[in-house]
């Protein structure tokens, strides 16, 4: 009996290692859910910092950055050549020729890019002359001016039946349609503009200047 009990009190203990402290194990855990929690607030400030971004954007593309129409203009009218029989009727086979001074005004924070300008030329319905400018662009909030030279064709002016009428009333009327389309990119945002201009022109026969010049203007965004 001696000798068992002596054999049990020497069977040796399980190992130290595999035992696990309350303490440290307690301390494991609270490690870990600093660690969650930081990863929260770190991933709370990023999305709050892309959302204020996105928020800002949206604000500046509806406020600032709000495509606004281009502002399109004829200042001016000039007859620039008329050759006349008596100073009264233009001579048969001449030409006319019209310099339009015609203005775009960007009111944008960016450029307007526009391609080619086409200005038309009617007498009571009639196209009696045309003429083409090349592509352009407006700086931001500038204006830009172009000179459109239109040459008159006199012989379809003379082949209208009411011409005498006019020329004998001292006035000729005629309306013009300019034509220019372009572009603004804000952003991501890009937006086609297309800038139309109805005018109506009267000149005066004897002094071969311009009398009255009233222009419509109509934008598509």
């Amino acid at each position: 009996m001696q000798t068992m009990v002596e054999g049990e009190q020497v069977r040796p203990l399980a190992p130290a290692l595999g035992r696990v402290s309350s303490d440290g194990g307690a301390a494991s855990l609270h490690q870990k859910k600093l660690r969650r929690r930081r990863c929260i607030r770190c991933c709370g400030c990023i999305g709050a910092v892309y959302l204020i971004q996105v928020i800002v954007i949206i604000i500046l593309i509806f406020t600032v950055f709000r495509v606004k129409d281009p502002v399109i203009k004829m200042n001016n009218v000039k007859v620039l050549h008329l050759d006349l029989i008596n100073g009264t009727i233009p001579a048969p086979g001449s030409n006319m020729t019209l310099l339009a001074d015609v203005s775009v005004k960007n009111p944008n924070y960016v450029s307007f890019k526009y391609g080619n300008t086409t200005t038309s030329v009617y007498y009571r319905g009639t196209l009696v002359g045309e003429a083409r400018n090349g592509p352009g662009e407006s700086k931001a909030r500038r204006t830009s001016q172009m000179n459109v030279t239109v040459d008159i064709i006199v012989n379809q002016v003379l082949s209208n039946p009411n011409i005498k009428t006019d020329y004998e009333s001292g006035t000729v009327s005629m309306t013009s349609y300019t034509r220019v389309g372009g572009k603004v990119k804000i952003l991501f945002i890009k937006k086609h503009i297309l800038v139309k201009m109805n005018c109506t022109i009267t000149a005066n026969v004897t002094s071969q200047q311009i009398d009255d010049l009233k222009c419509k203007k109509n934008v598509d965004l």
